[in-house]
C-alpha cells in the first residue's frame, strides 16, 4: 500500500535532454534528479528499460527482451569518463534533432561508438559476475540477437530448424561461431546496467525512488518465445495460434490488436511460474515500485486469432489471478507492485486488487466522462491508496487534451467543478494543482504538463504504429523557478 503522502514525475529517459540523438543515463538524467530533489518530488516515474528494435518502432512496451536492457540508453559522456571513450570521438556527433530522436541515425551514430567501446573492454571478475548472475536470460538473449543478425533479421521461425529448434550439432558450431558477437551483447548489457545502477544509487541517496513498468506481454520475435515457446500459445510450426489485443475502448472503436503471442498459463502453471517469477524478481532489483502494465490481463485478458485485422472479434478467457500474486509474495515478500487498472475492469480484477491492496490509477483526463457519482477518476472518488495522473505516457498532453480530445460537455464539467472557466494555455497548471489535491497519496504529473506542452509533444498514440516514443525535452528547461512552482504546491497539499 502507498501509506504516505508524496509525489513525482514522469519522464522517460529517452526524452531527457543531451547532445547524442536520445536521452540517456548519463549527465543529463543525473540534473534530472536534482530537479526533483530540489521541486520536492519524492518519485521518477519512467516507462520500461528494455532493448527495442525498428520493427517495432522502438516502444518500450514491444520490446524485444522481457530482461535486457536498451544499449541506446548507454551515455557515450559516462563511456568516455570511464575510458572507453576518446573525447574527439564523442565531440564529433552528428547534428540531431533538439526535440525529438530520430532512431535510425541515432542507432548509426551509437553502434559505431559501441564497436569502438567493445574494442577497448577489459573483462575483470565483475564483467564474469555479471555474466554468471544474469545466465538465466542473458545467454538467450546474445544468441538471439547474434542469430538474428546472422539470418539477415528475418523472425526465428523462418531460421532453420536447427537454429528455430535450437538443438543439434549444427546448432552449436553456429554459437561457437558467433563467439565474438556474444561477447559483444554481453559487455553491452554490462556496462548499461552498471549505468542504470549508479543512477538509481543516486536517486535513491536523495531520497527519490524509481518507478519501472512491466509490459505484460513480450514481442513474438524475442528470445523469450524463442527459448520458451511451451509457455505460449503456438501451433506445431511454433508460430502463435492467437494474439493479444484488448476489444474496443477510449481509445480504438475496432479494439487494440497488439499482436503478442498470449500465454499458456495452464504450462506456465506447472513451472510455479518460474519465468514471470524470475521476470518481475529482474525488475524489482532495477525499480523501487514497478507497475505491472494491462495489470486485468492477469486476471482475464482478450484473445484474438491469429490472422484477424482487429480486435472486435476476440473473447474473454481466465488468467492466473490470485494464484500468480500468492506465489510472488511467497517467492519475492518485498515484491512492490501497482496495478495498471484503466480501461474495462471487472468485479474478479476487482477483488484481485482488494484482496492484496495494489495500489490502482486514476487519470483526471477520464474524470469530466459519464456519471460523476460513479466515476472513479474524478477527485472526489478518489480513494488513498492509488496514483492520481493529469494523463499517463498513452494520453494527450493536458493542453492537447483540452483544446482537441475534449468536448464541450467534458469542459463544461471540467469548468463547473473547479468552478471558474479555463483556456487551454493554463488548463496543464489547474489539473496539475486538481492532482496535487487528492486526497491519494501519490501524484504523478507528465513532465510535458510541467512545461505546459501541446499535442505534439505526446509520447504515445496507442492502436498508431507509426510516430511514437519520439518526444524530447528541449535543454534548459528546468530552472529554479519551475522547482519553486512544484515545491509550493507539494507543501500547499501536504506532498513534501
Amino acid at each position: 500500500m502507498l501509506k504516505k503522502r508524496a509525489s513525482g514525475l514522469l519522464l522517460h529517459i529517452t526524452s531527457l535532454p543531451g547532445g547524442f540523438g536520445i536521452g540517456d543515463l548519463g549527465p543529463q538524467a543525473y540534473k534530472f534528479a536534482d530537479f526533483l530533489k530540489d521541486s520536492g518530488q519524492k518519485y521518477w516515474q519512467i516507462l520500461p528499460l528494455n532493448h527495442t528494435t525498428a520493427k517495432t518502432g522502438y516502444s518500450p512496451y514491444n520490446c524485444s527482451s522481457a530482461f535486457a536492457g536498451n544499449p541506446l540508453l548507454l551515455s557515450p559522456v559516462l563511456l568516455y569518463r570511464q575510458g572507453l571513450l576518446k573525447k574527439n570521438e564523442i565531440r564529433d556527433a552528428p547534428r540531431f534533432p533538439k526535440n525529438y530522436v530520430d532512431y535510425a541515425k541515432v542507432v548509426s551514430y551509437k553502434e559505431t561508438l559501441f564497436k569502438i567501446v567493445y574494442g577497448r573492454f577489459k573483462k575483470d571478475a565483475a564483467f564474469e559476475q555479471f555474466k554468471n548472475e544474469n545466465a538465466y536470460w542473458l545467454n538467450d538473449f546474445a544468441i538471439f540477437i547474434s542469430l538474428r543478425r546472422f539470418f539477415k533479421n528475418q523472425s526465428w521461425y523462418t531460421w532453420p530448424r536447427y537454429a528455430r529448434d535450437r538443438r543439434g550439432k549444427e546448432f552449436e558450431r553456429l554459437k561457437a561461431k558467433l563467439k565474438t558477437e556474444l561477447e559483444y551483447h554481453f559487455v553491452l548489457q554490462y556496462l548499461f546496467f552498471r549505468q542504470w545502477e549508479a543512477l538509481k544509487k543516486y536517486c535513491n541517496e536523495r531520497d527519490i525512488e524509481i518507478m519501472g513498468d512491466i509490459p505484460i506481454y513480450v514481442v513474438y520475435d524475442s528470445p523469450d518465445v524463442w527459448a520458451n515457446p511451451g509457455l505460449f500459445k503456438l501451433n506445431r510450426s511454433k508460430k502463435p495460434k492467437f494474439i493479444a489485443g484488448v476489444p474496443p475502448d477510449y481509445f480504438s472503436r475496432t479494439g487494440q490488436l497488439w499482436g503478442n503471442p498470449i500465454y499458456d498459463w495452464r504450462a506456465i502453471k506447472k513451472t510455479k511460474y518460474k519465468w514471470w517469477m524470475e521476470r518481475i524478481s529482474h525488475n524489482m532489483e532495477l525499480f523501487d515500485l514497478v507497475r505491472i502494465d494491462h495489470f486485468r490481463g492477469l486476471v482475464g485478458y482478450w484473445q484474438v486469432p491469429a490472422g484477424h485485422k482487429n480486435a472486435i472479434k476476440g473473447k474473454w478467457l481466465e488468467g492466473p489471478g490470485e494464484e500468480l500474486f500468492e506465489t510472488m509474495y511467497k517467492q519475492l515478500p518485498e515484491a512492490n507492485i501497482f496495478a495498471e487498472d484503466l480501461g474495462y475492469i471487472t468485479d474478479d480484477v476487482r477483488e484481485v486488487i482488494a484482496k492484496f491492496e495494489f495500489p490502482t490509477m486514476r487519470v483526471l483526463h477520464f474524470a469530466f466522462d459519464g456519471d460523476p457519482a460513479g466515476n472513479p477518476h474524478i477527485p472526489h472518488n478518489h480513494v488513498k491508496n492509488c496514483i492520481v495522473y493529469t494523463g499517463t505516457h498513452d494520453n494527450n498532453t493536458t493542453q492537447g487534451w483540452y483544446k482537441k480530445d475534449a468536448d464541450r460537455q467534458h469542459k463544461k464539467r471540467l469548468n463547473e467543478y473547479l468552478g471558474f472557466k479555463l483556456s487551454s494555455k493554463n488548463v496543464n497548471w489547474h489539473l496539475v494543482r486538481l492532482a496535487m489535491s487528492s486526497v491519494a497519496n501519490l501524484s504523478i504529473i507528465p513532465m510535458q504538463d510541467i512545461l505546459g506542452l501541446p499535442e505534439r509533444a505526446r509520447m504515445n498514440h496507442p492502436a498508431r504504429k507509426k510516430g511514437n516514443w519520439l518526444w524530447r525535452m528541449e535543454q534548459g528547461k528546468l530552472d529554479n523557478k519551475l522547482a519553486g512552482q512544484l515545491r509550493q504546491l507539494g507543501e500547499t497539499y501536504a506532498r513534501i
